[in-house]
């Protein structure tokens, strides 16, 4: 469940990011093609993937009842931050698109906030008719808190003062147990929860007084992460290094205080370079940052 839902975030993101760039490219003022690039591109991918999930995956897992699905105590909720991120960067950029597009301010908060939400709960709602899995308010609360912080701050400050925010080290668990945390670099980055961190990061400078000499492209981010997790709720199961010795690893929790660059907060007349900053800017940039994990502190020079 980890694999399948880790790609299916990872391929939203991907495809809120080239919804963006593909009304970009288009002239400038051509709101009517840039329309209808926006709503084929983002009905056949919504629709076509669907599908194909279902035909590919959810049909051999098909039990004909819906049912709920309680995995709140996973990963020590690593994967709900995920939901919470990922929804977030979807709704952002699918407004930017819709804006984009010369959609008015209510239809870029009401459609283009709430299509990252809706394709999500469908996923949700085809779990909950799978064998092994369910429907999972949890992904659900976490899904909607995502999409409501980015909509919430178009509405009321007309930009994105508080933005989620991803980056990911190798942790070095995953050839533990690499079925479930990935066997490969591609594949550890989706699955495995141990190296990744989420951060709310602030921009200090949309709440002082326009006259500041404050950086307006400089931000302060609190970061979440959890390490030590070989499997979803425990490590249950014996982990030896090339010499036998028996390995034991604790399940913890880690918070971060760093800081971060809005990269969408940086002039440019470019359209190029808009678009680039604006689909970069769902990574955390590379910073000093104090760790504070069981009762104890950590710094790093640049931590990532």
């Amino acid at each position: 469940m980890p694999e399948r839902k880790t790609c299916i975030i990872i391929c939203c993101l991907a495809f809120s990011v080239f919804f963006r760039a593909q009304t970009d490219t288009l002239r400038p003022g051509n709101y009517k093609s840039r329309r209808i690039a926006l709503i084929s591109t983002t009905s056949a991918l919504t629709v076509g993937s669907l599908v194909y999930l279902n035909y590919a995956w959810y049909s051999q897992y098909n039990t004909g009842k819906f049912h709920f699905f309680n995995d709140n105590a996973e990963w020590l909720q690593m994967d709900k931050v995920g939901h919470f991120y990922t929804n977030y960067q979807i709704a952002r950029l699918m407004m930017d698109a819709f804006e984009n597009a010369g959609y008015n301010q209510k239809q870029k908060l009401f459609i283009g906030g709430s299509i990252g939400l809706g394709y999500m709960t469908a996923i949700e709602i085809l779990d909950g008719f799978s064998r092994g899995w369910g429907f999972s308010w949890g992904d659900e609360v976490a899904n909607s808190l995502g999409t409501s912080l980015a909509v919430c701050q178009e509405a009321f400050w007309n930009e994105q003062r508080i933005q989620v925010k991803f980056s990911y080290a190798n942790s070095g668990l995953a050839k533990y147990n690499p079925g479930l945390l990935g066997d490969t670099p591609y594949t550890r980055i989706l699955k495995d929860y141990n190296g990744q961190t989420l951060w709310l990061s602030v921009n200090p400078y949309a709440f002082m007084k326009r006259d500041t000499k404050f950086p307006k492209w400089l931000n302060v981010t609190l970061g979440y992460s959890a390490y030590g997790m070989l499997g979803g709720y425990e490590n249950n199961f014996v982990v030896q290094d090339a010499n036998g010795n028996v390995l034991k690893f604790e399940r913890a929790r880690r918070y971060y205080l760093s800081l971060d660059v809005d990269l969408t907060r940086i002039k440019t007349k470019s359209r190029f370079l808009k678009t680039l900053f604006s689909a970069v800017n769902i990574l955390k940039f590379p910073a000093p940052t104090i760790q504070f994990s069981q009762g104890k502190f950590r710094g790093y020079y640049l931590y990532y």
